[in-house]
């Protein structure tokens, strides 16, 4: 059974800003968490430059200060004055966190402002909601072998993510069905594809490690949320509904027997 972290503000952001991410985390070994955490915590604030900055130079110039913040660490510089800098700076130094991952990361977010038009939604999220699954794996020491199939399964989990949030991304001038003349049909059509990859992603990782299970749960949620997207009633301009008790004791069910 999951064992329930320290109280420390860190695992409270988590908690706070990615609920998803964090139920997740909670299977992993304690030792790790704290790692997880902070990767969540970072994740959240490459993901908020967006919404904090709707001009794209804006949003460049808040993943840039990043970009520094990883780059200072990582050479030994003092952390920046920022309640998640500062973390990432001592798991960086500690070797807890790597950098290379971390700056894909950013450069993947980078991209979203340059060149959203031109890339497509599913490469746009493999380099940023799959790299975070992925870049969990590594810190849990999943395999070589598994490392592909923890990025499908959080490519999955970005498109069912989006395809629930929806009317929240329109709301923030962002569409990413700008080019279907039926939104719904554009949709659905996403979700098939979301599960297929969801499919190829949980195969993949057949032989994850006991310990990296935590890198997978997610597809648990994605597999729920793009068969939503399915239903007779799904709408895309409706509101995301909040996590019901059935998302969370499935994630749980998955932790607990390690069967994703």
């Amino acid at each position: 059974m999951a064992e329930t972290p320290a109280p420390t503000s860190l695992a409270e952001f988590a908690r706070r800003h990615d609920p998803d991410r964090f139920l997740c985390a909670l299977f992993a070994p304690a030792a790790s968490r704290e790692a997880i955490f902070t990767l969540i915590a970072l994740n959240h604030e490459l993901a908020r430059a967006r919404e904090a900055a709707r001009e794209p130079m804006m949003v460049l110039i808040r993943l840039q200060w990043w970009r520094d913040a990883v780059e200072e660490a990582a050479s030994g510089n003092p952390a920046r004055r920022h309640e998640v800098a500062g973390p990432l700076a001592d798991a960086l130094r500690a070797g807890a966190l790597a950098p290379e991952p971390l700056l894909a990361m950013i450069d993947a977010r980078e991209a979203d402002e340059t060149g959203e038009e031109a890339t497509p939604l599913l490469e746009r999220l493999r380099g940023t909601a799959g790299a975070m699954a992925a870049e969990t794996g590594r810190l849990l020491g999943a395999t070589d072998g598994t490392m592909e199939g923890l990025r499908l399964i959080g490519t999955a989990y970005g498109l069912g993510g989006t395809l629930r949030s929806l009317s929240a991304l329109v709301a923030q001038g962002r569409d990413p069905l700008p080019e279907f003349a039926d939104p719904v049909e554009a949709g659905r059509a996403l979700a098939r594809e979301g599960l297929s990859i969801l499919e190829a992603g949980r195969k993949a990782v057949a032989g994850l490690p006991g310990r990296a299970v935590a890198a997978a749960l997610p597809a648990v949620l994605a597999g729920r949320d793009l068969r939503r997207v399915l239903s007779p009633s799904w709408q895309p301009g409706a509101p995301a509904a909040p996590r019901g008790l059935g998302d969370r004791v499935a994630v749980a069910w998955a932790g607990w027997t390690g069967r994703i």
